[in-house]
């Protein structure tokens, strides 16, 4: 038996839902120093008290952009299965994700927002420290299983190359030119940094 979520909690997820999206598309626009509660209530139609009523504080918000961040991610990367694929193929997999997001601008936007204030700000460093974890563990994960299975080098330090990965994707944005173009030239270094140059057997990508 299914059941349903009742209706004020339905109502209350898709607000928060609204909330996240019009606070995204501000600080894509604007910035975050340029995010004012009255603006995002007036963009989704809600007045301030409203807004406060699901989103309390500016803590609340940005843990809300976060979660919005990581719901996405994490549905995106289950769009592209990983399962049975090699290491090499799994990495070149979050260099399509990155891609993606690169593409569509504004989570790559916000995200980069987000973590220039944390420098800054240690409550907005408390909700983005676990999200930029997760994802150096991830790639450190897969360097790792690439070194053990000899597609990436023996001598590869997993969780300083996931910072090279990470910091290199990110660099990628702050040449001039075509963003996408300048993302596929350093993904294409990376990945010659981080595989074995020794001559692959059979079974490994070429």
């Amino acid at each position: 038996m299914t059941t349903t979520p009742e209706p004020a909690r339905r109502d209350t997820d898709h607000r928060r839902t609204e909330i996240a999206a019009a606070a995204r598309a501000l600080i894509a626009e604007r910035g975050f120093e340029g995010l004012r509660t009255r603006d995002i209530a007036e963009r989704v139609g809600i007045n301030i008290a409203t807004l406060h009523y699901h989103v309390p504080s500016k803590e609340a918000l940005v843990e809300l952009v976060a979660q919005s961040l990581r719901d996405e991610f994490k549905a995106q990367h289950l769009r592209r299965s990983r399962d049975g694929l090699a290491a090499l193929e799994v990495l070149r997999l979050e260099f399509a994700d990155f891609r993606e997001t690169l593409a569509g601008r504004e989570a790559f936007v916000v995200m980069s927002e987000l973590s220039e204030r944390a420098r800054r700000d240690p409550k907005v460093a408390a909700v983005m420290q676990p999200l930029q974890a997760f994802w150096h563990g991830q790639i450190a994960e897969i360097l790792a299983r690439g070194r053990a299975d000899g597609s990436f080098r023996a001598d590869l330090d997993p969780a300083a190359a996931a910072s090279m990965v990470i910091g290199g994707m990110i660099a990628s944005q702050r040449s001039p030119g075509d963003n996408l173009v300048n993302f596929d030239r350093v993904a294409a270094e990376l990945e010659r940094a981080v595989r074995n140059p020794a001559p692959q057997h059979s079974g490994l990508l070429p």
